[in-house]
């Protein structure tokens, strides 16, 4: 086998989630970025969030007569 093929694992690196939330794992990596993690997903806060892109939850509650939930 060769030597020195596997990177340097790191018990120490550092996770900053967009929402400000950071936390400590392991990794290769000394620090992650990530959009979205366990305090600001919907399945762990059980607040569903809607990403609205062009007015598309708009059309699609007009054109099938919904009300919204917000």
């Amino acid at each position: 086998m060769k030597e020195n093929l596997h990177p340097n694992y790191s018990h120490e690196a550092v996770v900053k989630c967009a929402c400000g939330n950071t936390f400590t794992t392991g990794s290769v990596k000394k620090e992650l970025k990530v959009e979205i993690c366990s305090k600001c997903h919907p399945f762990f806060t059980g607040k569903h969030k809607m990403v609205d892109t062009g007015g598309r939850v708009e059309k699609f509650m007009k054109k099938y007569n919904l009300k919204s939930e917000e």
